[in-house]
């Protein structure tokens, strides 16, 4: 015993951290090195096995890296009043922090470190990088665990994202799928990325359809900083020498917009425009659309807004085929006289940035076989 805690207080004096069982045996080798937590400047660091970060579940909800696991060291209302305090004693600030913070590091401890072995290696953020990850980052590496901290916190992670959304997307070889609403566009890139094509779905990165009827069933939208999160995050993992197919978009998607570097470029992409019978389109957005099918009240509520555009009469007739379940003349009618018009007129304006011709391509109807064809004669061109 004696002679293993001199070996102890060897290391110490030598600055070697191992950290020794008071009964281990001297050839122990369950000694366990322990080191302060390390900079990083890579929000992306390749040596951390998990992204933390200790933000409040409502800073974490606006935006975050993609794959992160939120682990607040103060929850909203006591980041608050630290805050608030702050500003009259920041001594006694100081104090309450600390004392809300050992709390919530306490509970993560036994909740969620307590399984991880030795080669847990986290990355721990917060808004600066400042007092909030480095708490939990300290106690981590003092476990012994290899621990990173993100030099300037979210904030120097956001003025990344922003600029590779500037920078990337000049790299990329878009090519555009065009039609009308209910062609099918969504699903035929499903497809060219079943058949190893690389897809930039923006559609599904948004949770919208881009339409007034478009939000996801049971789905929010992101924000739009955690939609260039998203976004960044996808286009960095394409390949540039390779062509991107995406569908084509307004600038807004829902409530999210559009980088303008990465909507600039798609415009300058050749565009291959999908026509399908009025009968298919129906068919394809009756089935695409089963929720608003069985709740005719909300759908009547949304459509509201569009009186604006096509005039109270028009939705008047709406609301009349609904509510005798004429459902396919109803679909119809949207599309003849608000989609169509509307989409027509956006795709004039795109046109205008493009210096490429729109390849035409007539389908019967959107089933494997017609589908098949149509790919197959994309990707070779």
């Amino acid at each position: 015993m004696r002679l293993t805690m001199q070996i102890g207080r060897l290391c110490v004096r030598r600055h070697v951290k191992i950290a020794i069982h008071p009964t281990a045996p001297f050839h122990s080798t369950s000694c366990l090195c322990r080191s302060p937590p390390q900079q990083t400047c890579n929000p992306f660091e390749p040596q951390a096995s998990e992204v933390i970060d200790v933000r409040t579940e409502r800073e974490f909800s606006l935006d975050h890296i993609p794959g992160a696991r939120n682990l607040p060291v103060l929850t909203q209302d006591q980041h608050v009043e630290v805050g608030t305090q702050y500003t009259d004693n920041a001594f006694q600030a100081r104090k309450l922090g600390a004392r809300y913070v050992a709390s919530c590091i306490s509970k993560h401890i036994e909740n969620y470190f307590q399984d991880k072995d030795e080669n847990y290696s986290p990355l721990v953020y917060c808004w600066r990088g400042g007092q909030r990850s480095n708490s939990l980052a300290i106690v981590l590496a003092e476990i012994g665990f290899r621990v990173f901290v993100l030099k300037g916190g979210y904030k120097s992670y956001r003025h990344i994202v922003t600029k590779d959304l500037d920078i990337l997307p000049r790299e990329m070889n878009f090519r555009v799928i065009t039609g009308l609403t209910g062609s099918g566009k969504t699903f035929l890139l499903h497809q060219l990325s079943e058949r190893g094509q690389q897809v930039l779905d923006l559609e599904g990165l948004a949770c919208h359809k881009g339409s007034t009827l478009g939000l996801w069933h049971n789905h929010t939208q992101p924000s739009q900083k955690m939609w260039e999160s998203l976004l960044r995050d996808k286009i960095s993992e394409l390949d540039s020498s390779k062509p991107v197919w995406v569908e084509s978009e307004s600038r807004r998607i829902g409530r999210v917009t559009i980088p303008g570097t990465l909507f600039d470029k798609m415009g300058e992409g050749q565009r291959y425009e999908v026509n399908l019978p009025m009968s298919e389109r129906v068919r394809h957005i009756i089935k695409d659309y089963p929720h608003w099918i069985s709740d005719v009240e909300k759908l009547k509520t949304t459509l509201a807004p569009l009186a604006r555009f096509v005039g109270k009469k028009k939705v008047y007739d709406w609301y009349d085929l609904l509510a005798h379940d004429r459902f396919e003349e109803f679909v119809e009618s949207i599309l003849r006289d608000h989609y169509d018009p509307t989409y027509t007129k956006s795709q004039a304006k795109a046109l205008t940035r493009s210096t490429c011709d729109v390849k035409q391509f007539h389908l019967e109807n959107i089933q494997e076989s017609a589908v098949d064809q149509f790919i197959d004669h994309i990707i070779d061109s």
